[in-house]
């Protein structure tokens, strides 16, 4: 009878402690996906008629301790994707393109018509208004985000 509650109260513990390895492992995975600094808001694309380049605006918000660099762009709906920033120079204005921009540390950044955007181009299929375009944007803490643009045309931007 010893024995056989001794490999009983062992079976026990061992079923215990897998169960809390198991909770642990599920928790902190859950925490590491929940943990995730940047995130989007607000994107769309404006869309221009004959195959000419489209802009794609977002804000991105950090709402980690550290800044962060958006470091690059891409997309399966586009060819190219690329970060400019509009500047100006006295009564012109022309496109800079730019290696990165920083999300600042509980803070956001808004790549927003005046300012940054997002130059796309060689679309891979026919994009129209009212369709939805997906852009890859990588981060330099190794995040990325999939994010979801609705295509809108110039009427519907103003």
């Amino acid at each position: 009878m010893i024995q056989i509650t001794t490999k009983v109260r062992t079976l026990s513990a061992f079923a215990g402690a897998v169960a809390l390895s198991l909770s642990l492992a599920f928790a902190s995975h859950a925490q590491a996906a929940g943990l995730q600094a940047i995130t989007a808001k607000d994107a769309w694309v404006r869309w221009l008629p004959n195959n000419l380049p489209a802009a794609g605006y977002v804000t991105l918000v950090n709402a980690g301790d550290k800044p962060v660099d958006l470091v690059d762009i891409s997309s399966s709906d586009y060819g190219d994707a690329m970060l400019h920033q509009t500047v100006s120079s006295g009564s012109s204005q022309k496109m800079v393109m730019v290696d990165k921009l920083t999300v600042p540390a509980h803070g956001q950044v808004a790549i927003a018509p005046g300012g940054y955007h997002v130059m796309l181009e060689d679309a891979k299929h026919k994009i129209a208004p009212g369709d939805t375009v997906h852009l890859k944007l990588k981060f330099s803490d190794g995040a990325t985000l999939d994010t979801p643009f609705a295509v809108k045309s110039p009427a519907q931007t103003k």
